[in-house]
C-alpha cells in the first residue's frame, strides 16, 4: 500500500448526554428527599419505640447512598468534561456508575430474597399497624422520586427496542392542479423502494428522478400496485438526496436527509440516571408487593404472603438489574453500541466501490459515538471526502479516518 493518508477531527472532547446539567439536578433533588424521609422515620421511631419504623429509615439510607453514587457521577463527569487525562472524555462515567449500581441493587435482591426465605422457615410475629403505613408512606415516596426523575424524559428499565427504517415514514404531501399526492420511502420487510399515493394517478405520468449531493442521477419507474405506485426499481444506500417527482410533466423536488434512530437507541441512553430510576422503582415495586402481601396476611391470617411478596420482589430487581448489568457492562467493553450506524457507514463509504479494510464503533457517552475508519481507494480521494460522506451520522463525534491507495 502506498500513499497513507490519516486524519482525525479536531474538536472538543466533552461527551457528555444531552441535558447532563438538567439530570444531575433532579437526582440531588430526590436524594434530598429521600433523606428527610430517612430522617422522619429514624427519629420518629426511636421516638415512639418502633423498630420497624426505624429499619424502613435505615432502608431508605442505602435508598439515597446508591442515588448519591449517581449525583456524583454527574457532578465528576462535568467537572472533568475537559481534563486532558481523559483520552476520549468522561461520558462514560455514567456507565460506570450505572454498573456499580446494577452490582448494588443484585446483592440487595440476594439480601431480600435471604430474608424473605428465613421468614418462610421461621415465621416471626407481623405488627401490621406500624408496618402497612410504613409500606404506603415508603411507595409515595418512591413514587414521588420516580417522577421527578423521569420529568426530563423517557428511560428504559427493560431491554432496549429496536426500530427499522431510517427516518422516511412520514409521507411528503405534494400539492399538484390535480389534487395531493403522497410519496414515501417504503422499506418495511422489504427492499426500500419509492412509493406514491394518488387518487387516479396514472403510472406512466408520474417519474421519480434522485439527485445525490455528489450530482449522481438515478430515474425510476413506477408500477401501479392499485391502491398506490411503487417504484420498479430499489433504492441506493444512502436515502440522502432530493427527488424530483414528475407529475403530467411539472416537477416538484422533494429534500430526503436519512435519520438516526434517535433517543429511543441504546447509543443515546443515560445509563446513570437508568440506574437511579431503576432503584426508584425496584424499591416501589417492592413496596406494592409487600403492602399486598400485608393486606393479604392480616386479612385471612397468610402470614406466608409477606415472605412470597419478597421473593417476587427479589426476582423483579434480579431482573432488572441483569439488564443493567449486562448493557453497561457492554459499553465499559467498548462492544458495538449500535449496529444499524455500523452497516451504514460501511455502505457509504463502500458504495463507489472503495474497500473498507477496518471499522471500530464504541460509544463515548450518551448519544456520542466513536468511530476508527479504515478505507482502500484505487481513486485519488482523501480524508475530507470520506468525512464529508459521514456527516450525515450525528452520533458520530470523534472519527478518525486513515486513507490507503492501492499499489
Amino acid at each position: 500500500m502506498t500513499n497513507l493518508e490519516v486524519s482525525a477531527a479536531g474538536h472538543s472532547h466533552v461527551f457528555l448526554g444531552e441535558g447532563h446539567e438538567h439530570a444531575e439536578r433532579r437526582t440531588w433533588i430526590v436524594i434530598w428527599l429521600c433523606a428527610a424521609m430517612m430522617a422522619l422515620e429514624i427519629v420518629g421511631g426511636v421516638l415512639f419505640g418502633s423498630i420497624a419504623l426505624v429499619a424502613d429509615g435505615l432502608h431508605m439510607s442505602t435508598h439515597a447512598g446508591a442515588l448519591l453514587l449517581a449525583a456524583l457521577a454527574y457532578s465528576y463527569a462535568r467537572r472533568h468534561a475537559r481534563d486532558a487525562r481523559f483520552t476520549f472524555g468522561t461520558g462514560k462515567l455514567g456507565d460506570l456508575a450505572g454498573f456499580t449500581s446494577a452490582v448494588i441493587l443484585a446483592m440487595i435482591s440476594i439480601l431480600i430474597a435471604y430474608e424473605a426465605v428465613s421468614r418462610l422457615v421461621a415465621p416471626v410475629p407481623i405488627h401490621f399497624a406500624e408496618a402497612i403505613p410504613i409500606a404506603v408512606l415508603g411507595l409515595a415516596v418512591n413514587v414521588v422520586s420516580a417522577l421527578v426523575l423521569a420529568s426530563g424524559g423517557h428511560h428504559h428499565h427493560g431491554h432496549g427496542h429496536h426500530h427499522d427504517g431510517h427516518g422516511h415514514d412520514e409521507e411528503h404531501r405534494i400539492a399538484t392542479p390535480h389534487g395531493i399526492v403522497l410519496l414515501s420511502v417504503f422499506e418495511t420487510n422489504h427492499p426500500p423502494v419509492f412509493r406514491v399515493k394518488a387518487n387516479g394517478a396514472d403510472a406512466s405520468s408520474i417519474t421519480v428522478e434522485t439527485v445525490r449531493p455528489d450530482g449522481a442521477r438515478q430515474t425510476f419507474r413506477m408500477e401501479d400496485h392499485g391502491d398506490y405506485l411503487q417504484s420498479a426499481e430499489e433504492i441506493p444506500e444512502p436515502h440522502a438526496f432530493t427527488a424530483r417527482v414528475t407529475i403530467d410533466g411539472a416537477d416538484y423536488p422533494i429534500l430526503f436527509e436519512e435519520h438516526e434512530h434517535g433517543h429511543g437507541s441504546t447509543a443515546h441512553r443515560d445509563n446513570n440516571m437508568r440506574a437511579a430510576v431503576v432503584h426508584v422503582m425496584a424499591d416501589a415495586a417492592v413496596s406494592v408487593l409487600v403492602i399486598v402481601g400485608l393486606l393479604l396476611a392480616r386479612a385471612f391470617g397468610w402470614l406466608w404472603m409477606d415472605p412470597v411478596a419478597g421473593i417476587v420482589g427479589a426476582l423483579v430487581i434480579a431482573s432488572w438489574s441483569y439488564g443493567l448489568i449486562r448493557d453497561t457492562g457492554s459499553i465499559l467493553l467498548d462492544m458495538n453500541p449500535d449496529k444499524d450506524v455500523t452497516e451504514g457507514v460501511r455502505k457509504a463509504v463502500e458504495q463507489d466501490g472503495d474497500h473498507l479494510t477496518d471499522l471500530h464503533v464504541w460509544r463515548l457517552g450518551p448519544g456520542h459515538l466513536g468511530a476508527i475508519v479504515s478505507v482502500e481507494t484505487n481513486s485519488e480521494r482523501g480524508v475530507d471526502f470520506y468525512r464529508d460522506r459521514l456527516r450525515r451520522f450525528g452520533s458520530l463525534s470523534h472519527v478518525t479516518i486513515e486513507v490507503q491507495r492501492a499499489a
